[in-house]
């Protein structure tokens, strides 16, 4: 693993292997991130697919100051709580016996993560592990696995958080697998970067000094072989999700159009060019980016925007899944079911 290394919180336990479940019972999996908190109920089904039964999601800001203050802010903490506090409803309900439960980076940097654990499990009784930056790649990468293109050798994997950008090259193996090319997770992120840069992160300005300095960031990554030609893009995270559903010409977003969904990527820089020229409050009249994610979007257009010009490919797919669904098939292979 390249990159940035990450610290583990210490009094976080992993959580203990499964004993085993019948075929087809509920699984739960919850990804806490900088961002967002979200949880993902479903069911296994044939061919190593899932059938969805419900889910959930919320924007709590966690990592809100985190970067500055190396500490989790009484406010965000209890927004996070109680956005926990109704997943663990949605899994009574569910009744899913088998839960996992991450949180990455956010909790990775913060000195008092472990009281977010304690809370976590007290107040919401869900047992929450925060994974190292090297786990979370590869989670990511074993979420959107099954959407490399059946005609390409391999793809770039990206996955634009609140805190981190995680970046895996995956190629077709011999056994008919893949095989992990490199991977790397950098501390950038929606969050990060538009509190790095303050005002400015909300300017056309501020989206061109950005840009150039994820370029910059991540440019010794850019050297490890990808070929454009066989090889395409697949993106994840909602700044990615959000560009698709306006290259679709969404109204509002809708997974089900996007998840999966192909674009020509230099469509999509052209929308990330025209957008990049809006301030918040018109960003924010835009149907699949809305008031609540609004003021992230340019920071997360210039980390996807350094993206394509380092690793240019003609043709971009967008995956609305990656850490949940990795959970997912990991749980499930861990049950044998």
């Amino acid at each position: 693993m390249h990159g940035t290394s990450a610290r583990k919180n210490k009094n976080a336990r992993p959580a203990a292997p499964p004993r085993g479940g019948k075929a087809g019972e509920p699984l739960a999996v919850l990804d806490l991130g900088t961002n967002n908190c979200r949880l993902l109920i479903a069911r296994p089904a044939a061919r190593d697919r899932f059938r969805a039964v419900d889910s959930f999601s919320r924007i709590v800001r966690l990592g809100e100051g985190v970067a500055a203050s190396g500490r989790i802010s009484d406010a965000a903490m209890d927004r996070t709580i109680d956005a926990l506090k109704i997943c663990a409803q949605h899994i009574a309900k569910s009744g899913a016996r088998h839960v996992r439960a991450i949180a990455t980076q956010a909790a990775r940097l913060a000195g008092n993560s472990d009281v977010l654990v304690a809370r976590a499990r007290a107040e919401a009784g869900i047992a929450l592990t925060v994974i190292s930056a090297e786990a979370e790649a590869d989670l990511a990468a074993l979420g959107c696995a099954p959407l490399i293109g059946h005609k390409y050798e391999g793809a770039l994997i990206f996955d634009i958080g609140g805190g981190s950008t995680e970046i895996i090259h995956l190629r077709r193996g011999t056994k008919g697998g893949f095989d992990k090319i490199f991977a790397a997770s950098l501390p950038y992120g929606v969050v990060t970067l538009s509190e790095n840069h303050g005002a400015a992160a909300q300017s056309r300005a501020g989206f061109e000094t950005m840009r150039a300095a994820m370029t910059e960031r991540f440019a010794p990554f850019a050297a490890e072989g990808f070929n454009p030609r066989t090889e395409h893009l697949l993106g994840t995270s909602g700044t990615v999700t959000t560009l698709a559903a306006l290259a679709l010409g969404l109204p509002r977003y809708n997974r089900t159009k996007v998840d999966g969904s192909w674009h020509d990527t230099s469509q999509v820089t052209r929308i990330v060019e025209r957008i990049a020229g809006l301030d918040t409050p018109a960003l924010a009249t835009l149907g699949p980016i809305g008031p609540e994610r609004a003021d992230l979007m340019l920071a997360g257009c210039a980390i996807f925007g350094a993206i394509c010009a380092l690793w240019p490919s003609r043709m971009l797919r967008v995956a609305d899944r990656g850490l949940r669904e990795g959970m997912l098939r990991q749980l499930r292979q861990e049950l044998g079911q």
